[in-house]
C-alpha cells in the first residue's frame, strides 16, 4: 500500500471521529429539483449570515445544486434518520422521487423546506471552490426558519446518533 493511500485511509478514519449535524440540502430551479444528505456544513460568519456546505462532485445532485445557486439547508432532528438515509441514496429511490417522503413546503421559499426540521436555512450560493472530490459552496442566508425544540441527528463513527435535549428541572 502506498504512503498516500495509507494517509488517505488514516485521514478518513480520523474524520469519522468528528461528529457533525446531519442536514438535507435541497434546491429547485431551472436546473431541476434535487436533495442530498450532507454532514459537512458549518457557519462561516454572521455578518452577513453565511455558511459553507461541502458537496461531493460525483453526487447526481451536485450540478443541479450548483447550477440553481439557491438552496435550503434543513438541519435534521432526532426523528429524521430514515429521511437522512433516503436522501443519502441508501434506499435506492430515484432523486426525483425523494421528496415523496416527509412533509415539504415547495412553494413559500422557492426551494423545498422540510416541515419539522430543527432549522431550515434558505439562501444563495455567493461563492464556490472546487477542491479534490468536493465543491465547497458558500451560502449567504436570506431566511432562518426554526421549527421545534427536539433532539438532533448527528453523524459519528460512520453511524447516525440521536441527541436528546435534557429536560430543564425547576
Amino acid at each position: 500500500m502506498s504512503e498516500l493511500n495509507r494517509t488517505q485511509r488514516e485521514f478518513r478514519n480520523a474524520m469519522a471521529n468528528l461528529s457533525a449535524a446531519v442536514t438535507v440540502v435541497t434546491t429547485d430551479g431551472p436546473h431541476g429539483r434535487a436533495g442530498m444528505t450532507v454532514s459537512a456544513a458549518c457557519s462561516v460568519t454572521d455578518d452577513p449570515p453565511t455558511l459553507l456546505v461541502c458537496v461531493n462532485r460525483s453526487s447526481r445532485s451536485h450540478d443541479i445544486l450548483v447550477g440553481n445557486r439557491t438552496l435550503c439547508v434543513n438541519v435534521l432532528g432526532a426523528d429524521h434518520e430514515d429521511l437522512a438515509m433516503h436522501f443519502a441514496g441508501a434506499t435506492k429511490v430515484q432523486t426525483s422521487e425523494r421528496f415523496e417522503t416527509g412533509l415539504w413546503d415547495h412553494d413559500s421559499e422557492g426551494v423545498p423546506v422540510l416541515h419539522g426540521a430543527l432549522v431550515s436555512l434558505v439562501g444563495r450560493i455567493v461563492a464556490d471552490r472546487t477542491l479534490g472530490s468536493h465543491s465547497v459552496v458558500f451560502v449567504e442566508v436570506d431566511k432562518v426558519i426554526t421549527r421545534e425544540d427536539s433532539g438532533a441527528l448527528v453523524y459519528f463513527r460512520r453511524r447516525f446518533h440521536n441527541l436528546s435535549v435534557p429536560s430543564l428541572s425547576a
